[in-house]
């Protein structure tokens, strides 16, 4: 009998999962907090739940895909909380992006409970979820995984055991740190591009095949060019890993000199009312200290 699921928080990338999973056959309950996002779904065919206890009741394995760790911790130990409807022997997977000792703690509480749990956050922008081909950094038991593998595979390309439980969310700590560092490396060498008159198109072309070629600057390098900033992955977002980033850092003793700066770079962006941007946005704030911004044409100054 095929396991029925319910998928909590239809965002940026929640939308594009919770579709795919429907597209795969599953039986599918979605819940969002704003009711309106899950209208089209609910129309494709999925059942639309009242709450995440209702979600939970009528669901053997439970995705969460939600912004934060009180998000995360709310939707499912909350008043009407996914543990208030979830029956023993059922799986969550949390798929959003937190705290790694918050992780922990979940899924000791649904232990107890006689609930798996598995901290699976994931990476692919919202064209990856949309198109089924996300990266997915995998914490808990491996055969807790196995059971999960067909609802993961629905949604991903690359699923990938990093560990036991909060070892997923460390891992894509690790994964947002390169992120934002190919971002900053993509937004300087434009800056740079464009002071020196060269023809920014070709510039990428040029680059993109080589060693300096990477996912973040054939993604994203074009919209830049194009002055398109509709999100694959806010500002916003980007600003609470990376605060996530940098308190793991902390806890940990480890230097993140890079991370730091380009955290406070995004900062100015926030500061401007730009939180809602796409990550790559982070060109904006060099712009600003540089004086020009970047064309995509031959530059004026």
């Amino acid at each position: 009998m095929a396991e029925r699921v319910g998928f909590i928080g239809l965002g940026i990338m929640g939308r594009g999962m919770a579709a795919n999973l429907l597209r795969a056959g599953f039986s599918l309950t979605v819940w969002n907090r704003t009711p309106e996002r899950a209208e089209s779904l609910g129309a494709a065919g999925a059942v639309v739940a009242a709450n995440p206890a209702e979600l939970a009741a009528a669901s053997d394995i439970v995705i969460t895909c939600v912004s934060d760790t009180p998000d995360v911790e709310a939707v499912i130990l909350g008043s009407h909380g996914v543990i208030h409807g979830i029956r023993p022997g059922s799986l969550v997977i949390d798929m959003s992006t937190i705290s790694p000792q918050a992780t922990r703690a979940m899924a000791a509480a649904l232990a107890e409970r006689g609930v798996d749990m598995l901290d699976a956050p994931i990476s692919g922008g919202s064209e990856g979820a949309a198109q089924g081909t996300l990266s997915i950094m995998v914490g808990g038991e491996a055969p807790v995984l196995q059971r999960a593998m067909p609802v993961l595979q629905a949604m991903g390309k690359r699923i990938t055991h990093v560990g036991p439980h909060g070892a997923g969310q460390t891992v894509k700590l690790v994964n947002q740190v390169l992120v934002v560092g190919n971002c900053l490396a993509m937004c300087e060498a434009l800056l740079l591009a464009q002071a020196g008159g060269v023809d920014l198109a070709r510039t990428l072309e040029a680059v993109s095949g080589g060693a300096a070629g990477s996912w973040m600057l054939s993604q994203r390098g074009p919209q830049i060019l194009a002055r398109d900033w509709r999100p694959g992955f806010t500002v916003a977002l980007q600003q609470k890993d990376l605060r996530l980033v940098l308190e793991a850092a902390d806890q940990q003793g480890v230097p993140l000199p890079g991370t730091a700066l380009i955290f406070q770079l995004y900062r100015t962006l926030e500061a401007k009312g730009l939180g809602g941007d796409g990550n790559h946005a982070l060109v904006k704030a060099l712009e600003a200290l540089a004086g020009f911004e970047i064309e995509g044409t031959q530059p004026t100054v």
